[in-house]
């Protein structure tokens, strides 16, 4: 039996093999026991892997893309002038992993395939995983495994570290683009997931891009023009020096783990820079506090306390981090587990998973069962919430805020939920979302101001504003509009009707988040949403949402501007029928949204529009304000 475990992780990939009745080992890839899971659109239209996609983007940035499974929630990539996929640009990642395996084996396929994924998300982003590896020709024995549960069956398969059926360990998994921590317990037939959380803002990219803006704090006086050129390069020279300059930073960042200090080499006109550990740590202690905070309340709600566990895993590339462990130890009295290549766990981990655990947990993600295998041989016992027998039943539970890149995604209304045998989600009480790194990743451009002037100007003299008709709506106090109440045939409270003024009367609307990629799969957990056509906006719509918290809004409608992956951001307050609220634009290559909130109710709101052609970009930040000034805002 041929099995292939593959981790397709945010900077690199990892695939381990097990054949002929050998122990697992890592497939070396192009002679390294991790790939790079950058892709790169050669002219021809091939797409480049790997290292090869690296060289490449020396030559032309533009068609490069390093992270590609952090766009997983977007239908396209922009690469040069080619529209890419997603799935196929994530299905060519994993056809390298298949082809290299496949050589070792004497040009034979493996007999089974398991992709590992983030326990956080949902079908839609399980579907374009299993979409991804079938476009790579991985066949039908696929099985999608969640990553915390592959990485506690690693930790499980050492000597002396099995768990006993009731027994739990914490699985602290920071990633190059996401922080993901879960509490993991061995069952009847392997591992369910107890509680798990994440932060999409915490991962080694974030701590790259610290480093790097300490980095210019001190060099760039001495040419800020010049510095102004490398963030926002506008040539292909420029774009080059980027690329260099962000490689040096990433590896300073890992020398830092293994030394005191090292220096960042720069480019010309400045001079190298010399760092230490302390001050990397003082740059990300913060940033590494929420996680540490996030991983003890993921461990209360599961119904533990740390002293009870097994043991803290501690997985991926960015938790070498020295400080990683360290903060742990102090505030939660547990000395974390790690090892050499934190990397490698997930994949090897695949491998211990039993067979009759993971072939239940891809059953109807697209509506088929994707894996081959017997079922588990009967339903493990559980407690009222799904929690298996003997372990702490938790109380009552909200849900978490939504993973800003439309996640976390539980099963829709009506569709089969897994069953008891395999990982559930319990969601970590109280856990909230965290907004104060997001004003250090976006540049504001703060147009209060001129926006409210704007807005009186088009409320009174503009005819072309939709919101004609909106001042006669009947309009609620924020006590009323505290909960969603009952909604009409287009899926409109009355707040919500209140808010969307013109627009509901004048455009087409309908209940729901739409299909688009801005649709969140754990629609129901944000409230009552209506989306509706944008003319004049071509590959957009105008999406409704009135949920029971307001931090909740804010934490999913702050991921869509995150998701645009531009760097400039418009910022304004708006007023109109009794409400007033402020809203944010972003924009980027391949999408841009604006997303505008009210002040004192749960009610929120977005435009969020998708460069359908390919040709052109999307409209800019200025341009969708004007847009929802023009369009979107209730009028007064």
């Amino acid at each position: 039996m041929r099995i292939l475990s593959v981790d397709l992780g945010t900077s690199n990939t990892v695939a381990v093999l097990s054949a002929h009745g050998r122990p697992p080992r890592v497939v070396e890839v192009d002679g390294s026991a991790t790939m790079p899971s950058a892709v790169f659109a050669d002219e021809d239209g091939t797409l480049m892997i790997g290292r090869d996609a690296e060289r490449r983007a020396r030559l032309d940035p533009t068609r490069f893309e390093p992270n590609p499974k952090r766009r997983v929630d977007e239908q396209t990539l922009l690469l040069g002038d080619d529209v890419v996929p997603v799935n196929e640009a994530l299905a060519a990642v994993l056809r390298r992993v298949l082809e290299e395996t496949s050589r070792q084996l004497g040009g034979e396929p493996p007999d089974e395939v398991r992709l590992t994924h983030p326990a956080q998300w949902g079908p839609v982003r399980r579907n374009v995983l299993l979409s991804a590896a079938r476009l790579a020709g991985m066949g039908n024995a696929i099985s999608l495994v969640p990553e915390p549960v592959a990485a506690a069956a690693h930790f499980a398969s050492f000597p002396g570290k099995a768990l006993a059926q009731g027994q739990a360990l914490a699985v602290y998994d920071l990633g190059a683009g996401t922080f993901d921590v879960a509490v993991v317990g061995a069952a009847q037939n392997g591992f369910t997931v107890l509680a798990e959380d994440g932060l999409p803002d915490l991962g080694g990219l974030d701590v790259d891009q610290a480093l790097l803006v300490h980095v210019g704090r001190e060099v760039s006086h001495s040419d800020p023009q010049r510095w102004q050129r490398l963030l926002r390069p506008e040539s292909t020279a420029d774009r080059r020096t980027r690329r260099s300059l962000q490689e040096d930073v990433k590896a300073a960042k890992e020398a830092l783990s293994r030394h005191p200090q090292t220096e960042v080499p720069m480019p010309e006109p400045f001079s190298d820079v010399l760092v230490t550990r302390a001050e990397l740590e003082a740059l990300v202690r913060p940033a590494m506090l929420r996680s540490v905070e996030l991983l003890s309340r993921t461990v209360r709600s599961a119904g533990l306390t740390p002293d009870r566990l097994a043991g803290i895993y501690l997985v991926g590339g960015s938790s070498r981090l020295p400080l990683v462990g360290t903060m742990i130890a102090e505030k939660l009295g547990v000395v974390p587990a790690s090892l050499d290549q934190p990397e490698t766990a997930v994949a090897l981990g695949a491998h211990h998973v039993a067979a009759d655990g993971i072939s239940m947990r891809t059953q109807n993600v697209d509506n088929q069962v994707a894996a081959t295998g017997a079922a588990p041989a009967g339903p493990v016992p559980t407690g009222p919430h799904g929690v298996p027998a003997g372990y702490p039943q938790p109380g009552p539970y909200r849900q978490p805020p939504p993973y800003p890149h439309g996640g976390p995604q539980q099963p829709p209304a009506g569709q089969q939920a897994a069953p008891a045998s395999f990982p559930t989600y319990p969601q970590a009480a109280g856990s909230k979302g965290n907004k104060g790194d997001k004003g250090g990743k976006k540049r504001r451009t703060l147009l209060i101001g001129a926006a409210v002037a704007v807005v009186a100007l088009l409320a009174a003299g503009t005819a072309f504003v939709l919101m004609s008709s909106s001042s006669s709506a009947t309009t609620y106090t924020a006590e009323e509009c505290r909960e969603p109440g009952a909604a009409d045939a287009e899926g409109f409270t009355g707040c919500l009707r209140q808010l969307a003024g013109g627009v509901a009367e004048n455009n087409q609307c309908g209940p729901g988040m739409g299909t688009g990629p801005a649709a969140a799969a754990n629609e129901e957990e944000l409230g009552v949403a209506v989306t509706c056509s944008a003319p004049g906006l071509a590959g957009a719509q105008i999406t409704y949402l009135h949920g029971s918290s307001a931090g909740t809004l804010d934490q999913y409608t702050d991921g869509l501007l995150n998701r645009t992956g531009g760097g400039d951001q418009v910022q304004a307050r708006w007023k109109g029928n009794a409400l007033e609220g402020r809203y944010s634009a972003a924009a980027g290559r391949n999408s841009s949204a604006l997303v505008f909130t009210v002040d004192d109710r749960p009610l929120a709101g977005f435009v969020y529009q998708v460069n359908v052609t390919g040709q052109d970009e999307s409209a800019t930040p200025s341009e969708l304000a004007d847009y929802f000034e023009q369009h979107v805002q209730p009028g007064e």
